[in-house]
């Protein structure tokens, strides 16, 4: 899709858990207009689903690689999904 919303699932892997990965994700979001929600995962990752344009979600994507200052990230996985046209950008406790 050219130019308007596009819609990513990520997968974080790493030490991202414990050191405000999600918090930090939400304000990272917020910043760049991206919209979705962040949640851990009991495997230990972390799961984002982010919504904004392709640019946007390039400077999200970069930023998913490095986390907070505490993060450890070994991998980021993003796979373009189905816009679902989300209201805002939330933590979602598991």
């Amino acid at each position: 899709m050219k130019n308007g919303i596009h819609h990513y699932n990520i997968k974080v892997t790493g030490k991202v858990q414990g050191v405000f990965y999600r918090a930090s994700t939400k304000e990272k979001a917020e910043e760049l207009g991206i919209r979705g929600f962040v949640r851990n995962e009991p495997d230990g990752s972390v799961y984002i689903e982010a919504e904004g344009s392709e640019n946007d979600l390039h400077k999200f994507l970069e930023w998913c690689e490095q986390g907070p200052p505490n993060a450890m990230v070994d991998e980021v996985h993003g796979a373009e999904g189905k816009v679902v046209k989300f209201g805002n950008f939330q933590i979602v406790r598991s």
